[in-house]
This record gives C-alpha cells, structure tokens and sequence, in this order.
C-alpha cells in the first residue's frame, strides 16, 4: 500500500506535466501538488491522509508562487 501511494503521486505528477495548453499558474499549482503529494506519502510511510494532505498543501503554495517576467 504504502508503495502505492508514491506511484501514484509520481504518476500523476507526470501527467499533469504534459499538459501543454496550462496557464503557469495552473502548470505551478499542478507541479505543486505533484511534489506534496510524493512528499506527504513519504513523510508517513504511504498513509493516504498523507498523501492527499500533501497534494493539497503542495498545490495551494505552488499556486500562489508568481516567477519573474523573462525580458
């Protein structure tokens, strides 16, 4: 179970990864969520509260993460 967890965290990171047509707020909030979600089944042994808490902690701070401008 606990192995499950993180493969789906990873798995789900990656697939929202290839989505081309995403704002970068909407492509941050996804990666954000990704990495928590991995994060949070690692830091409790693949506990599935864990896991979404992750996600959820994860996706909310890479929403409001803004990048500099390229110029």
């Amino acid at each position: 179970m606990k192995m499950m967890s993180g493969v789906l965290a990873a798995v789900l990171l990656l697939g929202l990864s290839a989505c081309a047509n995403m704002s970068e707020r909407e492509r941050n909030t996804a990666i954000g969520a990704g990495v928590g979600g991995v994060a949070g089944s690692v830091l409790t042994g693949g506990s599935t509260t864990g896991t979404l808490g992750g996600a959820v902690v994860g996706g909310v701070i890479g929403n409001q993460i803004e990048t500099k401008d390229k110029k």
